[in-house]
């Protein structure tokens, strides 16, 4: 598996991982708490985590290919949700 993370400075990662959450909910397998979050794509799945003012983020693929593409759908509704107080996601890549 392909992993890449990024951890995103925000006043209310808690209330980020419930927007996302439940806007891709209607589509894919989502659930959260109010402090983590599950988002299983057909390309891959994403774990969020809320600590302090602070979101991580976890993306996982089979493939290098799947992998940008969910970290670009995962990061562009991140931004849009956001409402300006997160404008970019520092994706760092790992795994084999």
């Amino acid at each position: 598996m392909q992993e890449m993370s990024a951890t995103v400075a925000t006043p209310e990662p808690g209330l980020l991982i419930n927007r996302l959450c439940k806007h891709f909910s209607h589509k894919i397998d989502a659930h959260w708490t109010t402090d983590t979050g599950y988002l299983g794509f057909s390309i891959g799945e994403c774990r969020l985590v809320a600590e302090g003012e602070a979101l991580t983020l976890v993306c996982q693929s089979p493939s290098r290919e799947e992998l940008d593409e969910l970290g670009e759908v995962v990061a562009s509704h991140l931004v849009r949700f956001a409402r300006g107080q997160v404008t970019q996601v520092p994706w760092q890549a790992s795994g084999a």
